[in-house]
């Protein structure tokens, strides 16, 4: 009777639903409240101003999108083997993250975002890749860092971010802040102060952009979930 009684018991407690995982927009937005809260407010200020000069620079019309050729590169990895984009497209789409370097919070809450759902990439055949300038031995610790299972590519002197138009050059204020903290010239071998947009792109088998995400502001991303959605109607 006794477990009777328990069991009714149980069955009377409000049903506690599991929290579901924060989507990568939450993750994003949650880094960027800490560092409103923690940074002063010259630099909060230069950050913002930042992120309008660059989204009303006219970079964003310059990306390639939608419909365009991907331009194909050739670029080499953590541990110097070249990777190229057309025999990665021999084995299915690429998903193509630009990302700002290894240094960039954002960046990598991206990209530990794509780790944690490369199983539902890979059943997808698709193939991952994120390109960053900085130079390899900085890629290498990202991806032993986070434990990367998919290709981290060195584009020197941004020279095919050129090519998808995805390059901008950096405010002076965000430009000095970021040298004085991370020193980026070093990290990329360049002195001239750009970086990639926040771009995602999805490149199907015949090597044309099915899927672009393309921001001003590097606090956002394409959506994991949203890659994974587009890469399913691929396969119809």
């Amino acid at each position: 009777m006794k477990y009777a009684v328990l069991l009714l018991a149980l069955l009377a407690l409000p049903f506690q639903a599991q929290a579901a995982d924060p989507t990568l927009a939450e993750k994003l937005d949650t880094l960027k409240q800490n560092f409103s809260q923690k940074a002063d407010d010259e630099t909060k200020t230069a950050f913002e101003e930042g992120v309008r000069l660059v989204t009303e620079s006219g970079a964003l019309e310059k990306a390639k999108n939608v419909g365009d050729t991907a331009p194909t590169f050739t670029l080499p990895d953590a541990t110097g083997n070249d990777i190229s984009l057309a025999n990665l497209l021999k084995k299915g789409p690429v998903v193509l993250i630009w990302y700002r370097g290894e240094w960039c919070p954002y960046c990598n809450i991206q990209l530990e975002d794509i780790q944690k759902h490369i199983k539902d990439f890979k059943q997808l055949g698709a193939q991952v890749v994120a390109i960053s300038p900085e130079l390899p031995d900085n890629g290498w610790r990202l991806q032993e860092r986070e434990g990367l299972e998919f290709h981290v590519l060195s584009d020197a002197q941004s020279k095919t971010a050129e090519t998808y138009g995805v390059i901008y050059t950096l405010p002076p204020a965000v430009a000095e802040r970021l040298q004085k903290r991370f020193d980026i010239r070093t990290r990329n071998d360049d002195t001239r102060d750009v970086l990639p947009l926040a771009a995602t792109y999805v490149i199907n088998t015949d090597g044309i952009i099915t899927y672009a995400f393309l921001d001003g502001d590097y606090r956002k991303r394409a959506e994991t979930t949203d890659l994974l959605a587009h890469l399913k109607t691929l396969k119809k």
